[in-house]
């Protein structure tokens, strides 16, 4: 990782700013152009060193979400994950060590959406996706400090 790449990555998982132009924000502090800003995130994106940049909002507060999980043949795991990765409702998925090994969250515009996600999942995989909606919200501050040598 380059020091530039592990800057934007530590000093903006919080107070990203909420500007008509954040990227030209951005390197305004950290000393580059709103292009050069760019770059840098798409190059992280497109070599998977992160997902996507964008806001976490209160479950419930827009849309409707649900955490899933499978339990998934361990010789499967990894193109199940692929297929699940690939459906713009999954936020993220993540493997276990547990009978339901892969574990996944999904956010649509409402509950019907994610019913048919679900649906779509087990139709294509065989595996019959565990719903576990949300019965009571809890605050985790998700970001971490990224430190490299």
């Amino acid at each position: 990782m380059f020091e530039t790449d592990q800057k934007l990555l530590n000093d903006f998982q919080h107070d990203f700013p909420l500007t008509p132009r954040p990227y030209a924000d951005i390197g305004e502090k950290v000393g580059l152009s709103e292009g050069e800003v760019l770059e840098v995130f798409r190059h992280l994106i497109d070599n998977a060193t992160i997902v996507r940049i964008g806001a976490v909002v209160r479950p419930g507060t827009i849309g409707a979400s649900t955490l899933a999980a499978m339990a998934v043949p361990p010789e499967k795991l990894e193109d199940v994950a692929h297929l699940v990765s690939g459906f713009d409702e999954v936020n993220h998925n993540y493997e276990r060590e547990h009978e339901f090994n892969l574990w996944f969250v999904l956010t649509a515009p409402d509950r019907e959406r994610i019913d048919e996600v679900l649906a779509e999942i087990k139709s294509k995989t065989g595996i019959h996706p565990m719903d576990l909606p949300m019965e009571q919200d809890y605050h985790l501050d998700l970001g971490f400090h990224l430190l490299w040598t």
